[in-house]
């Protein structure tokens, strides 16, 4: 297939592109700017610049591909915006095609979980930190009345090869500060997701996966940020210290992300497991923290 994909050059949307291409897909990839361009040309990618505010650049891309991936999020107070934009563009430019649409979601729209191990069908909390991605959601899975193959991931905390949103922050931090911090109690537990493992899942998907289906994009066992903290403060040389956080004060780095750091996240992998055959093999985050890929991450 000829897939465009947004995000090309970001964390998650660069390891699926890898993916993709190991698989026989081609890649367009929607980038800013030719500096990014070039290197997306070097790793065999077509670049498409575009934004994803401007909505009819989006469609005239999206009208080039057999299938579209949205793994691109743009942080700031303008994310939910952008974000409607793009999925509004690419919902447009697909009606009627029957083509596939992966849309990468969080994990966040369950709102604290607690004890329970959820699946798929569990509801959106109304607590949830990022309402708007409830609603994009609804709108996506109700396209498959307008001819759209829709797939939503409900994606947890990202790690390995020496990314992710969260840990190279935690690491960064407690570098400057000789502790590893958590947020409030530190009890709560998440579910994570190898990068690998996550590109693996998206290419199963594309490939696979019914029409308004959605996916918990999780692996293995929860983790509890106490020893979460634990392991960055390990990695990061200071021996094993942490403390905590409030939520104000962790938000001075993560933004209204920082609210979520209290919650629990247990997710069920059990849907993509049997429908998509996914079997994740990546090192757990405790493993990878410990064994070598953030070992230079955070020091700058």
């Amino acid at each position: 297939m000829n897939v465009f994909l947004t995000g090309a050059t970001g964390y998650i949307g660069s390891v699926v592109a890898e993916k993709l291409q190991a698989h026989g897909h081609r890649v367009i990839g929607l980038t800013r700017s030719e500096g990014a361009a070039r290197r997306l040309r070097s790793r065999g990618i077509e670049p498409y610049l575009g934004d994803m505010r401007d909505a009819g650049r989006i469609m005239r891309g999206v009208k080039q591909a057999d299938a579209v991936i949205h793994a691109a999020a743009i942080r700031g107070p303008d994310m939910a915006e952008a974000d409607r934009v793009a999925v509004g563009a690419i919902l447009t430019a697909l009606e009627g095609t029957g083509k596939p649409f992966l849309y990468t979601g969080s994990a966040f729209v369950y709102g604290d979980t607690g004890d329970k191990v959820v699946d798929e069908d569990f509801p959106h909390s109304p607590s949830s930190i990022l309402p708007w991605r409830q609603v994009i959601e609804r709108d996506i899975l109700a396209a498959t009345a307008r001819s759209i193959r829709s797939v939503v991931f409900r994606v947890p905390m990202v790690y390995g090869r020496g990314g992710s949103f969260i840990i190279p922050k935690l690491l960064h931090a407690a570098r400057q500060e000789g502790v590893a911090h958590y947020v409030g109690t530190g009890e709560n537990r998440w579910s994570t997701v190898h990068v690998d493992d996550l590109a693996d899942l998206y290419v199963r998907a594309l490939e696979d996966a019914p029409e308004s289906a959605v996916f918990n994009a999780a692996t293995g066992p929860t983790v509890r940020w106490r020893v979460l903290a634990e392991a960055v403060s390990h990695a990061a040389g200071a021996k094993g210290r942490t403390a905590s956080w409030t939520v104000q004060e962790a938000s001075q780095i993560f933004g209204p992300y920082a609210k979520g750091f209290t919650e629990n996240q247990h997710l069920s992998v059990v849907r993509a497991q049997q429908l998509l055959g996914w079997s994740p093999r990546g090192l757990s985050v405790l493993d990878d923290l410990e064994q070598g890929s953030y070992s230079n991450v955070g020091s700058g």
